[in-house]
């Protein structure tokens, strides 16, 4: 006799078109999925002839790191431009990336693959060159004292570099005092800190003012986890940061069209082109 189980698979074994349990459990066939290199931004994104440039946008765009070394490599050695790589291969990989997380069609490990992937061609190109490629402004990121936490600081440092920019990433559970140093070595045009714990977001309101002390107005952008607009707001100087995506835009606002902090507060979901519920 049948087991429950067996009778099950006799069922689905007896049914010679498959289309019908579609049918049956309402389940749309829609047909192969969508390359990523397919969708219609990244397209507009990606370099669209074939050849070296678009074949390192591939390799970055698919995380794999192996592959953009070697086809770096290569590109240098058919006599490339280090620059033009970085700018017109590597980055518009990213930013394919980039937009597919953002419509959450990637995730977490495609961005941070594609990442290293970027940032190793880019590494190689600058070894090409003798000298670190030109960036648009320091950007200054950290994870507050006590905060081991720092995955959300790694994707800002990560959209930072993708978007030309020049991350300088101070790690995580930074003393306010290092970032007092840190800040008049490297004068960042805007600071981003980020906290997870409710326990450690209350080094914000410390770092302004310890700044201030030192007549430092940088901009700062706070976000994290447990972090919350009206409070990032009690403090001067600081903006609360919603995702990690729009933290070049907001860099872009400052740099390019001299934002300041009290700007960004008013006209966030304007600087970065889209709704923010935080800010509406």
């Amino acid at each position: 006799m049948s087991s429950p189980l067996e009778k099950y698979y006799e069922r689905f074994e007896s049914i010679e078109d498959y289309e019908k349990i579609a049918i049956r459990y309402n389940v749309k066939v829609e047909g192969p999925a969508l390359k990523p290199e397919d969708d219609p931004e990244v397209v507009e994104i990606l370099p669209k002839e074939e050849g070296l440039k678009r074949t390192l946008a591939l390799d970055v765009l698919y995380g794999d790191k192996d592959k953009t070394d070697e086809d770096v490599a290569a590109a240098l050695e058919a006599g490339e431009d280090p620059i033009d790589l970085i700018n017109n291969a590597l980055m518009k990989g990213m930013d394919g990336v980039s937009a597919l997380y953002t419509k959450g069609e990637f995730f977490l490990p495609d961005l941070m693959l594609a990442g290293d992937a970027m940032m190793s061609g880019v590494e190689i190109c600058e070894a090409k060159l003798g000298h670190k490629a030109d960036t648009k402004a320091p950007i200054m990121c950290f994870a507050v004292e006590g905060d081991p936490h720092d995955i959300g600081k790694n994707l800002i440092v990560m959209f930072l570099n993708a978007n030309g920019y020049d991350a300088i990433d101070l790690g995580r559970d930074v003393p306010t005092v290092d970032v007092v140093a840190k800040a008049k070595e490297h004068n960042p045009a805007m600071m981003t800190a980020t906290a997870l714990m409710t326990t450690t977001m209350t080094a914000f309101g410390k770092i302004a003012a310890a700044l201030q002390e030192e007549g430092i107005d940088t901009p700062i952008g706070c976000g994290g986890g447990a972090v919350r607009r009206d409070f990032v707001e009690e403090f001067d100087q600081t903006f609360y940061g919603v995702e990690a995506y729009h933290t070049p835009k907001l860099a872009d606002a400052v740099v390019d069209d001299g934002k300041t902090w009290e700007d960004i507060r008013k006209e966030y979901a304007e600087i970065v082109g889209e709704y923010v519920a935080a800010y509406s």
